[in-house]
């Protein structure tokens, strides 16, 4: 299964699949709730008010893996949207890592940063930017979602 098929449901459990981006470009993020990197998602919004008429989405993918992600699809779109205000599509719960790593994910890690590694997600908020024409770019955590590098991918690749 490759990136652009893979089946998504979403934080309010409707079946979607990852083909439904297609002819976008997607920044997919693992988001947590309770992350002092949280505050990321005021420039995920941002983005998604910017470029979101224009060819562009985050999908933001909720994860529990470093345990700081609320327990429930409600709670995390409840803090979401009454914290954030975030309108951006978002998955339910999902693994990134290890044996039960999503489809998704499986394909992503793949990707190699700025420093040429791949491999595991090392914690939340990390970036991937799919393009429309299937290529990636990966950014870590600490890169913010309004960052020059991720502006400019954007940018160059509106519809």
């Amino acid at each position: 299964m490759t990136t652009l098929s893979a089946p998504l449901t979403m934080l309010n459990g409707s079946a979607a699949n990852f083909s439904d981006f297609a002819g976008k470009s997607v920044l997919v993020v693992n988001v947590a709730s309770r992350c002092g990197l949280s505050p990321q998602y005021e420039a995920l919004e941002a983005l998604q008010k910017t470029y979101g008429s224009r060819g562009f989405t985050v999908l933001g993918v909720p994860s529990g893996q470093f345990m700081q992600e609320l327990k429930t699809s409600d709670d995390i779109a409840e803090y979401c949207s009454t914290t954030w205000g975030v309108t951006f599509p978002m998955t339910e719960k999902t693994p990134v890592n290890g044996r039960g790593r999503h489809e998704l994910y499986k394909t992503l890690v793949k990707t190699k940063d700025s420093a040429g590694l791949a491999g595991p997600i090392l914690w939340n908020f990390e970036k991937f930017l799919v393009l429309p024409n299937g290529e990636i770019h990966r950014f870590r955590p600490t890169t913010k979602p309004d960052a020059p590098e991720i502006i400019e991918l954007i940018e160059a690749n509106l519809s």
